[in-house]
């Protein structure tokens, strides 16, 4: 009996176009605006620490013209290599990190997004963002997709954005809030997969009730969202399950802390956090695809795009 999990094809409609899925794993690179991501890639400057410039002299301007390049040039190479989606993010979502206003975050990531589309109009470009005015702003400017780590959870005019603006939902579960995880009681094997189903279905539901087109509308289980260690694992080897939803799957496991935690003891001493789980992340893409995702998001593209290839030859021979 073969495990391998046949993806069932859909369109996506986003603001613009429909997206084939299903037909070959599709690739989503992360492109952070951000000082202090999950895995340490964010493209906001710092000051160097045997720079003697003062911080406080350098021109805030100058600072902000330079981390926008960085992630400029950072979404130009992706899409040059291969990428089919980018997805803008400039707030991050871990444990301790400190939120931001919707203006904060549209300083940083609306002049990014706009750059990205003066130099390649037809890129489809994602906004991770949990705030509805950010949402609207990036439509506006020519995003396709609005990725909500909350859910339509943590902004309760999201989905009515969403709705307005006509893109594509990336609608992900997560428990609970960034500063909750880590206290957070472990779910039983049993309960896990059923608490992250009945959580889609009634972000599902309430996507539909503000207008949202189901046609609209990608799930994301959200590993590492509320979920702590061998859980990930338990929801990787259950994925297949969430097929019940009847809408395309995407899957971020890259570079997460559990897939790290499976292979430190493995590994030499020195390793930086990317390196540590780089072919973790390749192993953990390749058993999503297997598993019936139709979407990877991911931060190295290469690696990515090699495990979709041989994991998408599996399910063609399958």
């Amino acid at each position: 009996m073969s495990l391998l999990h046949a993806r069932t094809p859909y369109d996506w409609q986003l603001r613009s176009r429909r997206l084939a899925l299903g037909e070959r794993t599709l690739l989503m690179v992360i492109i952070n605006v951000t000082p202090d991501s999950f895995s340490g890639d964010g493209h906001l400057v710092q000051p160097v620490d045997d720079d003697p410039t003062p911080v406080s002299t350098v021109p805030l301007t100058a600072l902000r013209q330079a981390t926008n390049q960085l992630a400029i040039n950072a979404a130009i190479n992706a899409l040059d290599n291969g990428a089919d989606i980018l997805d803008l993010g400039a707030e991050s979502t871990r444990p301790g990190a400190t939120p931001l206003t919707s203006e904060q975050e549209q300083d940083r990531l609306l002049p990014v997004l706009e750059a990205v589309l003066r130099e390649r109009p037809a890129a489809i470009l994602s906004v991770d963002t949990y705030h509805a005015a950010t949402a609207r702003a990036a439509a506006r400017l020519g995003a396709e997709i609005i990725n909500d780590v909350s859910g339509l959870l943590w902004d309760l005019e999201m989905p009515y954005a969403v709705a307005d603006s006509g893109c594509g939902l990336v609608l992900m579960h997560t428990r609970g809030r960034p500063h909750e995880w880590r206290k957070q009681a472990p779910l039983p094997p049993d309960e896990l997969l059923p608490s992250i189903f009945g959580g889609l279905c009634e972000g599902v539901v309430t996507a539909e009730a503000a207008g949202i087109d189901t046609d609209r509308l990608v799930i994301d289980p959200g590993f590492g969202f509320g979920k702590r260690g061998k859980e990930n694992f338990t929801l990787l080897a259950q994925l297949c399950r969430l097929n019940q939803l009847d809408r395309p799957i995407l899957a971020g496991l890259s570079r997460k802390h559990f897939l790290g935690e499976a292979v430190q003891t493995l590994q030499p001493h020195g390793l930086s956090s990317a390196d540590s789980r780089r072919m973790a992340t390749v192993a953990g893409n390749t058993a999503a695809i297997l598993a019936g995702a139709h979407i990877l998001r991911v931060h190295e593209l290469q690696p990515a795009r090699e495990a979709a290839a041989i994991a998408d030859a599996l399910l063609a021979a399958g």
